[in-house]
């Protein structure tokens, strides 16, 4: 296990110093008021003995029915003021509560703030802060969320609509060869297109259930990376793209079915942003323990607000839809490297795009 830096200590430190703080804060207020109230309570009572309101007697005689009076007196004041100065510690609670119960809702526009000296303190910015991260984290997930249910229904419907309309076609009869086998053909990749965008959401909600590696083993990941250039064939053909792919062979320890579905999502996405005779790059480099995994492409370039976001589900950069794809792809890339301890980077600029992905070369996270 890594040992912690000395920075990461002071820090953890830190962060416990504030929370003991604010739990020590909380502790006095409360404690404070009940002195108040204890103070108050005792003053009332000593006020109206004094005014001949409860009349104690002589102590050696004192009556049930005067102590009676002055305990349920004592009683009904303590309870008056604890009901009401009770709300002063607990007014901050209740207001995160309040303020949970409306996230909870489905309410994502809620904020929290608090006003006065008690926004100062750290603790109290570390809640106010985290809570409004996770606010604004699910608003914009809730976004992704719809625009991806709009989206995929639309690209779903649209290979549907073209297999239906060319099935018709072809059961009316009456087409040449040479229509007959455009029209098999339009169906097929539509068919397979269908295929691949269920894969990618079955692909998704596997690897974002799963928390461990099970099927962890070496393999030749230069063979692999191949295959998967060999799968993408029908792809990258149309484009006449082409590859520059080094001979040397490496191997890695992981999950081979994962990994593939990495290669797979890299290189289709450096095919699909490439243009017309361009050229991808796929190199494999090992230094200190990491083999680090780079797929280039030319072509069009990722703006640098974008390149954190793409890894979001459901985040597509093309607003305009204008390339295939449901911004399911890299956030899969990003959930298995992070399964095997590893790291997916991405550099664009001067018309061309690399994403690194980094393998330690260990038992691949298991």
């Amino acid at each position: 296990m890594k040992k912690p830096e000395k920075s990461e200590v002071r820090a953890a430190i830190a962060e416990h110093k504030q929370r003991l703080s604010m739990t020590l804060a909380f502790s006095l207020i409360v404690f404070f008021l009940l002195v108040i109230t204890g103070v108050i309570v005792a003053a009332a009572v000593a006020i109206m003995i004094r005014n001949g309101a409860l009349r104690l007697g002589d102590m050696d005689t004192l009556k049930d029915i005067h102590l009676t009076r002055i305990v349920l007196i004592c009683v009904a004041l303590g309870t008056a003021l604890s009901a009401i100065t009770g709300r002063v510690p607990l007014k901050p609670v209740n207001k995160v509560i309040n303020a949970m119960n409306r996230l909870a809702s489905g309410n994502y526009h809620t904020r929290l703030s608090f006003n006065g000296p008690l926004a100062k303190h750290p603790a109290v910015r570390e809640v106010t802060d985290s809570f409004n991260a996770m606010a604004e984290e699910l608003e914009h997930t809730e976004l992704l969320r719809a625009d991806f249910v709009n989206n995929f229904s639309h690209e779903f419907k649209t290979p549907i609509v073209s297999i239906a309309g060319f099935a018709m076609l072809l059961r009316k009869g009456d087409l040449s060869e040479q229509e007959r086998e455009e029209y098999l053909e339009i169906i097929e990749n539509e068919s397979l297109r269908l295929s691949a965008m269920a894969t990618n959401v079955l692909n998704m909600t596997k690897v974002e259930n799963q928390t461990i590696l099970t099927d962890v083993r070496s393999f030749n990941l230069s063979e692999q990376l191949r295959s998967c250039v060999l799968q993408l064939e029908n792809r990258w053909t149309g484009k006449d793209l082409e590859w520059e792919m080094e001979p040397m062979e490496y191997t890695v320890s992981g999950s081979e079915e994962l990994l593939r579905e990495v290669w797979l999502n890299l290189l289709d996405n450096a095919i699909k942003f490439s243009p017309k005779w361009g050229v991808i790059r796929v190199s494999i480099t090992e230094r200190d323990g990491i083999t680090a995994v780079s797929v280039t492409n030319t072509g069009s370039e990722i703006a640098p607000e974008e390149r954190e976001r793409i890894f979001q589900k459901f985040y597509q950069s093309d607003r305009s839809h204008a390339t295939e794809g449901n911004g399911i792809g890299l956030a899969v890339v990003k959930r298995v490297v992070e399964l095997h301890r590893g790291a997916v980077l991405v550099d664009s600029g001067e018309d061309k795009t690399t994403f690194t992905v980094l393998l330690p070369n260990s038992d691949g996270g298991a």
